[in-house]
């Protein structure tokens, strides 16, 4: 426990390094209900409200057993967006927005058909209704936990003209024709050893892991794509640091043109796509 009465700044010391200083002020700003600009402007000040001391001294402690702070805050910014997150689904990343930028740029800004396949807390496809408004956007999940927390986003955005729907992949949609199909499916090794590290321990192992490659998923997803892609439509995916070349082969044998991998801030290529041939 955190013995009283302390300061802010006491508050933010760590002596066995547990916990780092950024994830410190991050729970500490969400436990006093302010910014962290407002703590660094009052440091020095003591904190008087008990419960503060208390739900920060929990958050310390969850965070400490390694609870990811995207969990124990309840949401996670992506593309200037605030995004509701739980740990039915998996957190949004900084590199997953590669996949929107390719998006809009690939793609005309006026109407579009797009599916969010495997939509999670419904980050990709929510961003991409939100910055084109003639988008058609249907996101789906095969978690209809999943999709509840898509679903208080949506509301939360104000976008209730995203559908959402309850499929495996694109199983079901035989029958609707896209113009963009994008997706952060599972795709790490069935036994990494980062899947017992770091957050993954606590993010939802289906939308993680698939296979001894990675890429069961990913290879139905192919799949299926080209059979619902209209004739000059765009398959994004996101995929693991060491899976562009096989990913890249995979399209190209299903048909796909225009295939290619983009590399993300750090030179990783980290998605790839292609355009359905004629």
């Amino acid at each position: 426990m955190i013995d009283e009465p302390t300061t802010y700044r006491r508050l933010l010391q760590d002596p066995d390094g547990s916990v780092d200083r950024f994830d410190r002020e991050v729970l500490l700003a969400h436990a006093i209900d302010r910014d962290r600009a407002w703590i660094w402007s009052h440091l020095d000040d003591q904190v008087e409200n008990p419960k503060h001391l208390e739900q920060y001294d929990q958050l310390l402690a969850q965070r400490t057993r390694g609870h990811p702070v995207a969990y124990l805050l309840g949401y996670r910014e992506f593309y200037a967006r605030r995004f509701y997150v739980s740990p039915e689904v998996l957190i949004p990343r900084p590199e997953t927005e590669l996949l929107i930028e390719l998006a809009l740029d690939l793609l005309p800004k006026e109407k579009a058909r797009v599916i969010d396949v495997g939509t999670g807390s419904g980050a990709i496809g929510l961003t991409l209704a939100a910055e084109r408004p003639e988008w058609a956007v249907l996101a789906s999940d095969l978690s209809e936990s999943a999709l509840a927390v898509a679903s208080i986003n949506r509301d939360q955005l104000a976008l209730d003209r995203v559908e959402l729907a309850h499929c495996d992949l694109l199983s079901g949609l035989s029958d609707r024709r896209f113009d963009l199909v994008i997706s952060n499916p599972p795709y790490v090794a069935e036994g990494d050893p980062h899947l017992d590290s770091g957050d993954l321990r606590y993010e939802p192992a289906i939308a993680l892991a698939s296979g001894h490659d990675g890429l069961d998923l990913i290879r139905l997803l192919i799949n299926q794509a080209a059979q619902v892609l209209d004739t000059k439509g765009w398959l994004l995916f996101e995929h693991g640091y060491d899976q562009a070349e096989a990913v890249r082969a995979l399209l190209d044998a299903h048909g796909f043109e225009a295939t290619r991998s983009w590399t993300d801030l750090s030179g990783i290529e980290r998605a790839s796509g292609g355009r359905l041939a004629t």
